[in-house]
């Protein structure tokens, strides 16, 4: 079974064909960051428009390269939650357009879902620009899964396709929203979380002491107070009180200190996220770990989670952790064993579901 799948929840517009949930047979995404890193951050209305003047190119550059036409897709599968409105919206409205002019099958796709699945593609065919170094197998149920990114911090356990529960989700910040803010004050470009680990490279990991908060759950994380720790420690390096201005920092700041800020922000951040992961692992037992969002692709989560967890983790390539089709794609294949096609006339953008709301917990 060929799906063809369509993202553009955030800043980039994608759009991918997968066979069989597991062969991957094209993945085109069409980056925004050039447009929006000005801004220091997504600008909606910027990313729209963007969507909108290449969602077609990018769909029939993905048939292309998969080597298939409209008649070989069997089915169409679309982010339409959670992410910017204005971007659902042209993601899902093409999808919707195209179902019903080439009387596919359509199914709606949870974004943070969907990021677990790129962990299920293991084959790639021939025909892609450039090979990835894929999982060698699909991870076994029971699965406990880390999402981060820059909107998302959650931990899942999956009994199987469909059969989910939420253990535990950020209260304020996601870990990879932190990224970007601690970025922002330190003068390193956006998105913040290469740039903080490229730095972070140069830097004592140690130097800077930040505390972890006490929550409540036991698998509830925040990063608000992390990143306004950092703040106030940073205007104390530099000699300024808490009215200075934040943005202003970055001109105060040497090169070492921002080495050993990010440094020292970035183990700490992900030493939470590995404490959170080690206990839900002790606890449940799982057949398998995988970590995935955009964030999966930082390597010094990597490097912790080898040392934390007792049990192999293959990861999906750099490539299949940021947003992509791909993932939509796959999780769409399997969304066919369970479910029936949505009509075009009554899918609707959920620009804030969460997956709590789809979950037992």
């Amino acid at each position: 079974m060929l799906i063809l799948g369509i993202e553009s929840s955030c800043d980039e517009t994608a759009a991918a064909v997968v066979q069989d949930g597991t062969r991957l047979l094209s993945n085109v995404v069409n980056s925004q960051i050039d447009i929006h890193a000005q801004y220091g951050g997504v600008v909606p209305e910027v990313a729209a428009r963007s969507h909108l003047e290449v969602i077609n190119p990018v769909i029939n550059k993905a048939l292309r390269d998969a080597h298939v036409s409209w008649g070989d897709i069997d089915a169409i599968a679309v982010t339409h939650a959670p992410g910017l409105s204005g971007s659902l919206l042209i993601g899902t409205l093409a999808a919707k357009t195209l179902a019903l002019l080439k009387n596919k099958s359509l199914y709606p796709i949870h974004h943070v879902e969907a990021h677990v699945y790129a962990n299920f593609i293991t084959e790639q065919s021939n025909s892609g620009d450039s090979a990835l170094t894929l999982p060698s197998s699909q991870p076994r149920f029971p699965m406990l899964a880390l999402i981060v990114s820059g909107g998302h911090s959650q931990l899942v356990l999956f009994r199987d396709h469909g059969d989910y529960s939420l253990l535990g989700q950020t209260q304020d910040d996601a870990v990879g929203e932190a990224f970007d803010k601690v970025a922002k004050m330190l003068g390193l470009p956006y998105p913040g979380g290469p740039s903080i680990a490229q730095a972070a490279q140069h830097g004592d990991a140690h130097a800077y002491d930040f505390p972890k908060a006490k929550m409540s759950g036991a698998y509830d994380f925040s990063f608000s107070g992390l990143k306004t720790a950092v703040l106030r420690r940073l205007q104390r390096e530099v000699g300024v009180d808490f009215t200075f201005p934040s943005h202003e920092l970055p001109g105060l700041v040497n090169e070492q200190q921002r080495y050993d800020f990010a440094a020292s922000f970035q183990r700490v951040a992900i030493e939470t996220i590995v404490g959170k992961t080690r206990k839900a692992y002790e606890e449940h037992h799982p057949a398998s770990v995988v970590i995935a969002g955009g964030v999966a692709a930082n390597q010094e989560l990597r490097r912790q989670l080898r040392e934390a967890l007792p049990i192999a983790i293959e990861y999906a390539p750099i490539q299949l952790c940021t947003d992509n089709a791909a993932m939509i794609a796959t999780l769409g294949y399997y969304h066919t064993w369970r479910h029936e096609p949505t009509s075009p006339f009554e899918l609707e953008i959920q620009p804030s579901l969460s997956m709590i709301r789809e979950v037992d917990v």
